[in-house]
Parts: C-alpha cells; sequence; structure tokens
C-alpha cells in the first residue's frame, strides 16, 4: 500500500507540471496572439513543428531513464536535476523582448522548443514514477486519482489567478504581468517537484537483468499491441481537448460577449476537472475501467454537440455545460494512466521486457502531438475563419469560434470512443497478466 502523504507528495509533481502545462493550454496561443503580436497562422504552425522534434527526444529520453541507476532510483533523480531549468525556460518562454517581427517568431519558436524538451526532461521520468510506486491494479488508480487531484489543483491556480494576477504585476502592461506572473508560478512549481522528489519511493523494479540496447528495446515497444491503442486513443483526446480548451477564452470574450468572466468560466471548468478525477477511484472500483472510459467518451461529445446550440446569451447554460463537459472528459484521465501502468505490465508478460520509461514516454509523445495539433488547429481555424487580434469580429468568424468549441472536439472524442473499443485489457485479464508475472512465466 501506498501511503496518503506519499501519494500528496506524488500528486504535487503534477501540480508543478501543470502549473505549465495548463498555461500552455490556456493561455499560451492567446498570449502569442494578442500579446506579444504573432499572426495565429505561424502559432499554429509552430506548434505542430516542435512534435518533430519531440518525437526524437521523447523517446530517448524515456530509454535513458530506464538505463538510469542512482542511489535514488531511476525516475526520481530526474524532478531534482531539471526543477530549477524548467522553472527558468518557464519565464523566459512568456517574455516578450522588443524585437522585429521575424525575431519574435525566431524567439518564441527557440523558447517554446526549450520548454517542450526540458517539459520532457521532467515530467517524462515523473509519470514513469507513477508506475513504479506499487505494482497492485486498484492502488494505480488510486494513485493515479491522487495525482490528477493535484493536476487539476495546478490548473485551479492558473485559471483563477493567471489574469488577475497579470493584472496586479502589469498595471496595465500585460507584458510585464505574464512575465511576473510565470515568475511567481514557477517558484512554486520548482518547490513543488522537489517535494515530490522527497517524499516518494521506487518500489517495483524490473526482474529482467539483461541491458538492452535502444533498438531492442523499440521492438520490444513495438510488440505492444495495448500501447499502441493507446497511442492512437491519447492523440485524438488531447486534440479534441486541447483545442476545446485554447478557444475557451476566445468562446468567452467573442461569442458570449463577456470578456471580464474569462477567468469564472475556465476557473469553473477547472473545478468541474478536480470533481471528475476524485470521482474516478469509486467508479474503477465498481465498473469495468475500459467501459467506462468509452461512455465517458461518449458522454463528452455528447455535451459538445448540445453546447453548440446554447445561445450567447444564455450564460447559465454555457457555463454549465462547460462545467460538466471538464466533470466527465476528466473523470477518464485516471483511469487513462492507470491503463499505461497496465500496458507495462503486459508489455512485460508479453516480451520478457520491462521498459517502463520508454512506454510513457512514447505515450507522452503522442498526448503531447495530440496538444500541438490541438493548438495548431486552433491557431489556423482562427486564422480561416478570419480572426484578428483587437478587432470586431465577423459572423464567419465567430461561427469558426463556435464550431471550433464545441462539434470539432465532439468528433475528436467520438474516435477515441472507437479506438478503445479494441483495448482487451480488462480486470479480468490485467489480473491474468499479474498473476503470470509474480509466477515470473513471462509469454515470449
Amino acid at each position: 500500500m501506498v501511503s496518503t502523504k506519499e501519494k500528496i507528495a506524488y500528486g504535487l509533481g503534477d501540480t508543478a507540471s501543470n502549473i505549465i502545462f495548463q498555461t500552455v493550454m490556456l493561455f499560451l496561443t492567446y498570449f502569442y496572439t494578442n500579446i506579444f503580436g504573432i499572426s495565429p497562422a505561424y502559432v499554429g504552425t509552430m506548434f505542430l513543428a516542435v512534435r518533430l522534434i519531440d518525437a526524437i527526444t521523447d523517446p530517448l529520453m524515456g530509454w535513458l531513464s530506464d538505463q538510469t541507476r542512482t542511489r535514488f532510483g531511476r525516475f526520481r533523480p530526474y524532478l531534482l536535476w531539471f526543477a530549477l531549468p524548467f522553472g527558468i525556460i518557464s519565464v523566459l518562454t512568456f517574455t516578450t523582448p522588443d524585437l522585429s517581427e521575424s525575431g519574435k517568431l525566431i524567439y518564441a519558436f527557440v523558447t517554446y522548443t526549450l520548454l517542450m524538451m526540458v517539459y520532457t526532461a521532467i515530467n517524462i521520468p515523473y509519470c514513469a514514477l507513477g508506475g513504479v510506486l506499487t505494482t497492485d491494479p486498484d492502488e494505480r488508480v488510486s494513485v493515479q486519482s491522487y495525482r490528477f487531484v493535484f493536476a487539476m489543483l495546478g490548473g485551479l491556480l492558473v485559471s483563477s489567478l493567471t489574469l488577475p494576477l497579470v493584472d496586479y504585476f502589469g498595471q496595465g502592461d500585460k507584458a510585464q504581468g505574464y512575465q511576473y506572473t510565470i515568475l511567481a508560478m514557477s517558484i512554486l512549481g520548482v518547490c513543488f517537484f522537489l517535494i515530490c522528489f522527497m517524499g516518494t519511493r521506487e518500489r517495483d523494479t524490473p526482474n529482467t537483468r539483461e541491458k538492452l540496447n535502444f533498438s531492442a528495446d523499440l521492438k520490444a515497444l513495438l510488440k505492444n499491441d495495448q500501447w499502441r491503442i493507446l497511442c492512437v486513443a491519447a492523440t485524438f483526446l488531447l486534440t479534441g481537448l486541447v483545442l476545446r480548451t485554447t478557444i475557451a477564452i476566445y468562446y468567452v470574450q467573442y461569442y458570449l460577449g463577456v470578456e471580464d468572466m474569462i477567468t469564472y468560466f475556465i476557473t469553473l471548468g477547472m473545478i468541474g476537472n478536480i470533481l471528475g478525477c476524485a470521482t474516478a477511484q469509486p467508479l474503477a472500483k465498481h465498473v469495468c475501467k475500459v467501459k467506462a472510459y468509452i461512455t465517458l467518451q461518449w458522454i463528452s461529445a455528447t455535451l459538445c454537440v448540445l453546447s453548440y446550440f446554447i445561445a450567447p446569451d444564455n450564460l447559465t447554460l454555457a457555463f454549465g455545460a462547460y462545467f460538466v463537459w471538464n466533470y466527465f472528459t476528466n473523470m477518464g484521465s485516471p483511469l487513462l494512466w492507470a491503463k499505461m501502468a497496465d500496458t507495462i505490465d503486459y508489455g512485460h508478460w508479453k516480451t520478457g521486457v520491462r521498459i517502463t520509461g520508454m512506454l510513457y514516454s512514447s505515450i507522452i509523445f503522442f498526448i503531447k502531438l495530440g496538444l500541438a495539433l490541438g493548438g495548431a488547429f486552433a491557431g489556423w481555424l482562427l486564422a480561416a475563419y478570419g480572426y484578428q487580434a483587437d478587432s470586431v469580429p465577423t459572423e464567419q468568424t465567430l461561427q469558426g469560434i463556435l464550431l471550433s468549441f464545441t462539434l470539432y472536439p465532439a468528433i475528436a472524442a467520438i474516435v477515441v470512443a472507437f479506438v478503445m473499443r479494441k483495448y482487451t485489457l480488462n480486470r479480468k485479464k490485467v489480473g491474468e497478466v499479474s498473476l503470470a508475472l509474480k509466477n515470473l512465466t513471462p509469454n515470449h
């Protein structure tokens, strides 16, 4: 059993990660277009281009962490080593030097690329750490539930405090406001990473003693059919989720016409996230995790479609629908990450090779690909529908914002539901795999 204290310490690591992750999802596109003065089309293209770098760095980081051997374990040391660099680069990303138009594009590309690289260096080992805190499948859901509640608390800090702090620190200068706000949040994030490092312990160590090379590990990974399903699901899931979350600010400011209520809107959504994550553990105890996850995707898609028909003057219904969507959508987050840990066991059972870091890193790459695609589509769609910062939107632009916030994310959720129908690691199968691994009888 993992103690509550250790689960909280582990969860604070994702509070730290989400201080930046949620800021990127909620505010970075808006920051680039409305504060730094970069075209939305370029922002979308940049988000996607950085994923080409992640295609190399993510699996290498996972493989490197699998090969790491220190007195602190394989994954925990990276929290110590990269906490401070993560904080520094986060601040640089939200800094707006006085540059030419081309200089701004280069600066944004370089700092965002560095941010994603250092995020990879600390977040992949952090995620893999969750898979080695315990070998018990039910405890894994509990660990991930704690993790995502604390992750969403980080998101709650971002959604509720960012814009008020921007006004407070900026005193009319939004560029300065964003820089100082991220500085304050980054200091908090560094502290949380260090608490996570000191408060957790790795227990599940690999049984295989053979030191494999990168190519051999990659071949073992590709044999894991359940891993492939999760990669596809994660890509579409994050594409739809990030598209909707990114457009939320534009939806409130332009379609609903209540710019002063942006903070309330996204904060209410984050509260829904927290409650949904907290509900995941009791849900998983009574129903099949796979069936529950598929059902949640259908509910998410339905709520997105219904939101299309909400009139812009019906603020209560618009706010309520966003809260409920966040509740059900993020109820599935701990279930998804618990399934990742199950997939590691399945791969070990099937191939005789345990590659925790590489598996997590590869899925995280597809999560980040979804993050990039969601951000890219947001930028491209805004440009396609004629959005221009600080100008009155046309009817075409308003319709584009509405479609991007409702129907397009619904399509992504439906795709995830269909993909997950092929996922076979239900409670019975996971139990069989766990028993086989305890008896040290891998199936080659």
